[in-house]
């Protein structure tokens, strides 16, 4: 049987390894260009 801290530390790592997964998609330089269309939508003028 599985103690709970053993859970604990499989979450932590599960959560480190998608927050690292999220900072790279962002960082990434296919999605620049959308994220910097995305950055004037609000000063663009109807």
């Amino acid at each position: 049987m599985t103690d709970i801290t053993t859970l604990r530390i499989a979450a932590t790592i599960a959560c480190f390894v998608v927050f690292i997964g999220i900072v790279a998609w962002a960082c990434s330089r296919r999605n620049t260009q959308r994220f910097a269309e995305a950055a004037r939508l609000p000063f663009e003028q109807d």
